[in-house]
Formats: C-alpha cells, sequence, structure tokens
C-alpha cells in the first residue's frame, strides 16, 4: 500500500481486535472472502437503480450479483420469492428502517417501538432520530418487575393510540420475543407489523431463534452482527395485494438513497451462502450457549443480569444499582483498559446519562466466531468479575 500512514493504521488496528476480548454484542469477523468481496474491483460500479432498470450502462454484471444475493437471501430464510420480496440496497441498518417508514407512514403518524431506555433503537421513532423529528413515536417499555415486554401494556397503548405501525426491534433486549402475539396487536389496531431482527438475523438462519417472517408484514436487518457479514443491511417485505415491497423499494431509491454499493452486496451474498450451511447453524447455538454460560457465571458472581438472564447472544449487566456502584461508563473504560471491549449501555429503569448509564452490554458472537466455548466464557466472567471489583 502506496499511503503508509492509512497502512499502519489499518496494521494497527487489526493488531487492536486480534488482542482484545470482544465482547460488543453489535460486532462480528468476516470471512476472508467477504473481505475480498468488499475490496473488489466492484466499487469501481455505479449501479443507481435495480436490476434490469439502471439509469447507467455496464450493468449486466451488477444485475447478476444484486439477483444473486437476493436468492440467497430469500432461500436462507426459507422463503418464497412469490410470497416474499427482498430489497438488498440498504447502506446500513438506520436508512433500511427509515426507508419503510417513508413508504408506510405518512409524515406526522404514529410509529410504535421500543423505548431506547428499555432496549429498543433510536431508530424505533426516538425524539433525537430523524425518525422522531418527522414521525410521532408511541413507546412502549418493560415490566417494572419482570423486565420482560409486557403485551397487556402494550396492547392498552395500542389501542389508545392507534399507530401506523408497530415495530418489535430491539438493540439490547436479551430475551426470546413472541412475535405472533405482536401480530395479534397490529391487527387488533389495523397497523402494520415491522421486525427489525438487526441482532438476531443470524440466530433466526441458524435455527437458533424463532423466525419472524410467519408474522411481519416488513423484516429489516443489518448484516454485519451474528449474521456476520459486512455493514450493510436488507429489508424483506411481502407481496401480497397491498404491494408494500413496490412502496419499499420507490422509498429506497429514488427517495433516499443514490447508487447501491455493489462491493457490499457482493460482501452480503458471501455471507449468506456461508450463513446457509450446517457449520454456521451449529455456531448459532453456540453463540447462544455461550451467552447463557456468561450470564449464569456473571450471576453466580454476585452481579444483576437484567431480566434474570438471556435467549439471544446478549446480556445487560447491572453494575450501579445492585450495590457495587460502578457506572457504565467506568466499568466500560476499565474492562477496556483490561483488554475487555463492552459498551455501556442504559437498564430498564435507569436514572443516569445515557452517557454514563448504569449498566453494560456484553455479547458472544463475535468471541464464539473465534472459536470459544463455554469453558472460555466461564473464564472471562471470572475476569470481568475481578476487573470491575478492584478498587483499581
Amino acid at each position: 500500500m502506496k499511503d503508509k500512514q492509512i497502512e499502519k493504521l489499518i496494521v494497527a488496528e487489526r493488531k487492536r481486535q486480534k488482542s482484545v476480548i470482544n465482547l460488543i454484542a453489535s460486532e462480528n469477523y468476516v470471512s476472508d472472502d467477504v473481505l475480498k468481496a468488499l475490496g473488489s474491483e466492484l466499487t469501481n460500479k455505479y449501479a443507481e437503480g435495480y436490476s434490469k432498470l439502471r439509469y447507467y450502462g455496464g450493468n449486466e454484471i451488477s444485475d447478476k450479483i444484486e439477483n444473486l444475493c437476493k436468492e440467497r437471501a430469500l432461500k436462507l430464510f426459507g422463503l418464497s420469492e412469490k410470497k416474499w420480496h427482498v430489497n438488498v440496497q440498504p447502506l446500513s441498518g438506520s436508512p433500511a428502517n427509515v426507508s419503510v417508514y417513508l413508504a408506510l407512514v405518512p409524515v406526522g403518524a404514529k410509529i410504535m417501538g421500543m423505548n431506547l431506555q428499555d432496549g429498543g433503537h433510536l431508530t424505533h421513532g426516538h425524539k433525537v432520530s430523524i425518525t422522531g423529528k418527522v414521525w410521532q413515536q408511541i413507546p412502549f417499555g418493560v415490566d417494572g418487575k419482570t423486565e420482560t415486554i409486557d403485551f397487556k401494556e402494550i396492547k392498552k397503548i395500542a389501542e389508545k393510540e392507534k399507530p401506523q405501525i408497530i415495530v418489535a426491534g430491539f438493540t439490547a433486549y436479551p430475551r426470546l420475543v413472541d412475535f405472533k402475539k405482536f401480530r395479534e396487536v397490529a391487527d387488533s389496531v389495523g397497523a402494520y407489523f415491522m421486525v427489525d431482527m438487526s441482532h438476531l438475523a443470524g440466530l433466526v438462519a441458524g435455527r437458533a431463534y424463532p423466525s419472524p417472517f410467519k408474522y411481519a408484514d416488513v423484516v429489516t436487518t443489518t448484516t454485519h452482527k451474528t449474521l456476520r457479514g459486512p455493514r450493510s443491511a436488507m429489508i424483506f417485505s411481502k407481496t401480497d395485494d397491498r404491494e408494500i415491497y413496490k412502496k419499499i423499494d420507490k422509498a429506497i431509491f429514488p427517495g433516499l438513497q443514490g447508487g447501491p454499493h455493489l462491493n457490499q452486496i457482493a460482501g452480503v451474498a458471501v455471507a449468506l451462502k456461508e450463513a446457509d450451511t450446517p457449520a454456521f447453524r451449529k455456531y448459532a447455538e453456540q453463540v447462544i450457549r455461550n451467552a447463557k454460560v456468561l450470564s449464569n457465571e456473571l450471576q453466580k458472581l454476585g452481579w444483576r443480569i437484567v431480566s434474570g438472564g438471556t435467549d439471544s447472544h446478549l446480556i445487560l449487566v447491572d453494575t450501579w444499582m445492585n450495590g457495587v456502584g460502578i457506572s457504565g461508563k467506568e466499568a466500560s473504560d476499565r474492562l477496556e483498559k483490561n483488554g475487555i471491549i463492552v459498551n455501556k449501555n442504559t437498564i430498564p429503569g435507569e436514572t443516569r446519562s445515557p452517557m454514563d448509564p448504569s449498566g453494560i452490554r456484553l455479547g458472544t458472537a463475535g468471541e464464539t466466531t473465534r472459536g470459544k466455548k463455554e469453558k472460555d466464557f466461564v473464564l472471562i466472567a471470572k475476569k470481568i468479575d475481578k476487573i470491575l471489583r478492584s478498587k483499581k
């Protein structure tokens, strides 16, 4: 590489990644084949539009790559192309979600999504996001005692507010989600039902977590978390008589984005093929087993785990209100100094600032990719406990 400054920084980041225990729930490690696709000549090509409907010439190969990616996406999740459509052009998860709202929710109408402190995402209508500025968020949270979703409360809120769309999407909710009950609530008020499975996509693909496709109208997902692909996103939508998939395609292009990133789409296609294997299904199962061990061991060591455990790849640890008195930021900083990377995170009933909250979020997808199993996470739990209880 001729640019030695950038080369040096890339080498330094590669070294950093290899030297730490990475427990960031939204990060993972892609294969060499995905990296090759991302760094290929595909980055040179402008492919504005869709297959056979491009605004530039020279897109015969572009069409084949995008079509192959779509075919693999539908196959991986067991979907019929007669019943489902997938758009693989979203540049990331946030524009994917915004595109769905642009397509289906009138400006100023209501989006019902989980509030941020209880585990929702900014793009589910939070006030600091464009989704909360263009549309009105109707928030729901978790039960104060169980710290799990209360469907009686959700139905009550939905019947009162009549949202245009209900979003079952989570960035820090560790438990199983009953998509059927969400569907029932959405039907009772005539709302669209959208699932943002960004954190869960790899677990769903690996048959280790319930699929939302039987119940949702729209499913959005990033591809770089448990799915172990490049930083990109996809939108799945039903092809019923409402033809919402056509509205969503128009919202992506020309509504929100210009030319798609073909190198990303090729990288996603590679990751989808990798995920459609027995080895990946074993991986997804191991991710959850590792998370349960990490959660259980931390509980044994005296740490309060939000909701009492996990059914997925992520864990929320209360570092403040359980009597230890370490803020999420301090916990994150201490762990990073000792080679363990986590992120500070709000917890249900949060009393502190989001920049210095009461907990930390842990995830097992990345270290499972590196080959770690249950016994390794027992040791990781003990290391976390020792670091956080140290007075230094």
